[in-house]
């Protein structure tokens, strides 16, 4: 990516950082409408969410999308040298998997969770969520979903 896309990807992030938390209920609040089947893979103590709120609202969740945001902020910061995080995101890649989730839900195509990060950023940014940023972010998505796939290659 070229620098114009660096700066549309940090200020807007900048925005998204102020509430992490609330924004990342958000994300995941879309990847369960669009992905249903993805409910049952979070489990914690064996137990099972009877319902999207009830997952959402549990701490041991609320725990999961800070981590994902704390993901998505190491991408942003390290935007120019995304290689830096290769083995990170490869590793994560791997523990996704082995809870099973399958590298399509984040593939181009049936991207369910880049979709749901799409509209993360659009209700948070409002107008400020030009087709520029839309772009930059996707592109930056799909580097991240690049590196986190050697997880599921089985290194």
């Amino acid at each position: 990516m070229q620098r114009p896309e660096h700066e549309l990807i940090r200020q807007s992030w900048r925005v998204v950082s102020r509430s992490p938390l609330e924004h990342g209920t958000v994300l995941f609040a879309r990847l369960f409408d669009l992905e249903p089947d993805l409910l049952p893979l979070f489990q914690y103590n064996c137990r099972q969410f009877s319902s999207v709120n009830d997952c959402l609202s549990s701490p041991e969740f609320l725990d999961h999308i800070r981590k994902v945001m704390v993901v998505i902020d190491a991408a942003v910061t390290n935007v120019e040298d995304l290689s830096s995080l290769e083995e990170y995101l490869a590793g994560l890649g791997k523990k996704h998997r082995l809870v099973g989730v399958k590298l399509s839900s984040f593939s181009v195509g049936t991207e369910t969770v880049g979709e749901s990060l799409l509209y993360m950023l659009e209700k948070c940014l409002g107008p400020a969520f030009t087709p520029a940023t839309k772009a930059a972010w996707s592109q930056l998505y799909g580097a991240v979903v690049q590196a986190m796939s050697r997880g599921w290659d089985g290194e």
